[in-house]
């Protein structure tokens, strides 16, 4: 690249940009990581607390929130290097129904789990439809196209 002006070198390769629906698809994950661990000190927070109905925390000992709590936060991270692959994308989707299931433990987490199951279709179609841009557009300049 010139220093100056940011254009590539004449004859130097354009880098491919990455997918936006894998990174989307990864943020999502990774951010769902630092809600469960929220959620876990929320757990831990309300045990004991008289709660009303639905509103009632089940009472559990602390390891067992934060080896589940931790579990679940690693697989929603390893999950997130894998969203590159249709397989990442299934397993990604299947995460997102534990994530919502965590609302059986926290309450809240009902309506912070359906947040984020509407942002993971979201990314998964917004990402796609810029890829699927970001290649009509390569096709329809070959000469500048990184992504073909």
């Amino acid at each position: 690249m010139h220093a100056s002006s940011g254009l590539p070198v004449p004859g130097q390769p354009i880098e491919a940009k990455p997918s936006a629906r894998t990174q989307f698809t990864s943020t999502i994950l990774v951010l769902e990581a630092f809600v469960v661990l929220f959620a876990c000190f929320v757990a831990m927070g309300l045990q004991g607390v008289e709660g009303a109905g639905a509103d009632a925390v089940p009472v559990m000992p602390d390891a067992t929130i934060w080896t589940s709590g931790g579990v679940l936060m690693a697989v929603l991270v390893v999950l997130s290097r894998t969203v590159g692959r249709p397989e990442g994308i299934v397993a990604g989707s299947v995460a997102q129904g534990v994530v919502l299931a965590t609302g059986l433990v926290v309450p809240m987490m009902f309506v912070v789990g359906a947040v984020f199951v509407v942002l993971w279709v979201v990314s998964l179609r917004l990402g796609g439809r810029i890829d699927r841009e970001r290649a009509a557009f390569d096709a329809a300049h070959p000469d500048t196209a990184p992504n073909l």
